[in-house]
């Protein structure tokens, strides 16, 4: 999943799979969502937990797993980032796998995936799922390049204007 903000404007969307290493996704979600408050100054942005809960119920979805490009926990500690705030939202029952290009300061090798040689890891936080089986599952997605073909499919979608 993904999120895209533009001024008061967000778009969620989402690439549905049924395989770690799928190429293409069974189906795909897009929810154009009208107003979003600012982001708190100072604050951690969590516009994007409201708007992937508005997808899900738009769309009736009820995944397995959700895959978010950002973090789950800000750092060895755990605490909280938006990945994790989506967690509880969901009453806890979905577990949730964070990736980002960025390294955060609190997070040790032990978070990172190589997805291609000579490329910079991938940073891996997660919920509800043992870290090691969230790494090996990244790391067998689809894509010859850095970050997986269906996230890079949802972040297009996100950003999309159509």
């Amino acid at each position: 999943m993904a999120v895209h903000f533009e001024g008061a404007q967000a778009t969620a969307a989402a690439a549905a799979f049924d395989a770690w290493d799928a190429a293409e996704p069974m189906k795909t979600y897009v929810s154009p969502i009208d107003h979003v408050d600012k982001a708190a100054r100072g604050e951690l942005d969590l516009r994007e937990v409201a708007c992937v809960m508005q997808l899900l119920r738009e769309h009736s979805l009820a995944p397995e797993l959700i895959l978010i490009d950002g973090f789950v926990h800000l750092d060895a500690d755990e605490t909280p980032g938006v990945g994790q705030r989506l967690y509880q939202a969901l009453g806890g029952t979905v577990p949730i796998v964070g990736v980002s290009k960025k390294r955060l300061p609190g997070l040790s090798a032990q978070f990172e995936v190589l997805r291609e040689d000579e490329a910079p890891p991938l940073v891996v936080t997660c919920a509800g799922i043992d870290i090691g089986a969230a790494k090996v599952r990244l790391r067998s997605m689809h894509g010859r390049k850095r970050v997986p073909t269906l996230m890079k499919l949802a972040a297009r979608l996100a950003k999309s204007k159509e």
